[in-house]
């Protein structure tokens, strides 16, 4: 079994229940679940039950992955989202203190880079995009070659060594906003030397036989987080940008259910139908004196995209009419989401925000799907609240982006 790679294992287990198999891609991917969980928790038993409940996810999700899922990827998030999932609760305080306590560590060293690194580090691995993030995971937390992650990925070597630098180079841009000026070589050192601890020597067998069973033996506050993780990771195709927008609205205990009725869509006043042949009609929709305070705590939710068109540009067309949309705001940061019919993600960005009146700039920090090709990108809307539904229209003549939306949650 040893000699099988993931994906190999995976079919092993999923087309003929091989518990060996599964024990296997347990024993090879623990340690790195246990110290991702490790990191954010600081505490080893947490840490543990953190690693039987991801592979317990593993367990039950095996199932719908596809023939070219990177596992090894796929498990270094799925533990982040786990383990953010466990610090929402009620070892919140206890990890301020550890917080506080490792914040006087780190001022009292500052030449040791992990001690500097690690507590930023899975922050600026969720800032990554998903490939940039599977690479990293790759190259640096599981030791793979070039070559190596570079096939994993479906591209070349050179492609692969580029875009691992890229991503080093985002995760040294996120360091230095926070004050560490380490160097790319010294970063990518410190990741690989550290980034990975041994666990318990007894936790691949408990977490395989936990989830072997699906959880149904596991502890009732291991079935709590399974519950919890498995929602944050509906949601989590998106980069963090995303999946932090979206878990302060879930954090407030907000539930969103992805319905739209396209005969009720149809009788809406729809923004797209209109031609703007006149300026006089601009200043009609977005009048110029707008609070900016004001118009940031009028968009602050979650909005349904009743439509949605680029004029100008006939290669644009990830809009189709029958895919879900939704929009999320809060007073800094926007999210956008997009399912088809069948409720799967299709693409995701998100990033920052800033306005002036009502001219709203968006910065594209991440993205996926198409949206990926966007990274990095800046369009300038005028944009208008009324009630229960924004209007949005690009300020800039090409490309004209036009949209509206209608407010499903405060």
């Amino acid at each position: 079994m040893q000699d099988l790679d993931d994906i190999a294992l995976l079919r092993e287990y999923v087309e003929r229940g091989s518990e060996e198999a599964f024990a296997t891609l347990v024993t090879r991917h623990v340690n790195k679940v246990y110290s991702v969980a490790l990191r954010h928790t600081r505490n080893p038993l947490q840490a543990e039950e953190i690693t039987q409940a991801v592979f317990v996810i593993l367990a039950r999700k095996s199932r719908h992955f596809g023939k070219r899922v990177i596992l090894s990827g796929w498990l270094y998030q799925a533990a982040r989202l786990t383990s953010v999932t466990f610090t929402r609760s009620e070892i919140r305080r206890a990890r301020r203190e550890e917080e506080a306590q490792m914040q006087t560590v780190l001022n009292q060293n500052e030449s040791d880079a992990w001690t500097q690194i690690a507590p930023l580090l899975d922050a600026a691995m969720a800032n990554l995009n998903e490939t940039d993030r599977h690479a990293v995971v790759l190259r640096f937390f599981d030791g793979k070659s070039m070559r190596e992650v570079g096939a994993a990925l479906g591209a070349d070597e050179d492609t692969a060594r580029k875009r691992v630098n890229r991503a080093v180079e985002k995760l040294q841009g996120f360091f230095i906003k926070r004050g560490i000026t380490s160097t790319t070589a010294v970063i990518v050192g410190a990741i690989s030397a550290n980034s990975v601890q041994v666990a318990p020597a007894a936790l691949a067998k408990t977490a395989a036989a936990a989830a072997l069973t699906k959880g149904s033996a596991a502890s009732g506050s291991t079935l709590t987080l399974i519950k919890g993780a498995l929602k944050v990771m509906a949601w989590s195709n998106a980069k963090t940008a995303l999946v932090v927008s979206v878990g302060i609205l879930l954090a407030a205990g907000i539930t969103i259910e992805v319905v739209k009725s396209k005969d009720q869509a149809a009788r809406k006043k729809d923004i797209v139908t209109y031609e703007i042949l006149h300026q006089s009609l601009l200043q009609k929709l977005f009048p110029q004196r707008v609070d900016e305070n004001e118009l940031r705590h009028q968009l602050v939710g979650v909005w349904a995209l009743e439509a949605k068109k680029l004029r100008g540009n006939p290669k644009f067309t990830h809009f189709p009419n029958d895919n879900h949309r939704l929009k999320i705001w809060t007073l800094t940061n926007w999210a956008i989401v997009t399912y088809d019919a069948d409720s799967n993600v299709v693409y995701s960005a998100s990033g920052p925000y800033e306005l002036q009146g009502n001219l709203y700039t968006e910065t594209i920090e991440s993205g996926t799907g198409v949206m990926s090709n966007y990274i990095g990108a800046r369009p300038k809307y005028r944009i208008r609240v009324d009630g229960d539904e924004y209007y949005q229209m690009a300020a800039e003549k090409d490309p004209s982006l036009e949209e509206m939306g209608r407010r499903i949650q405060q």
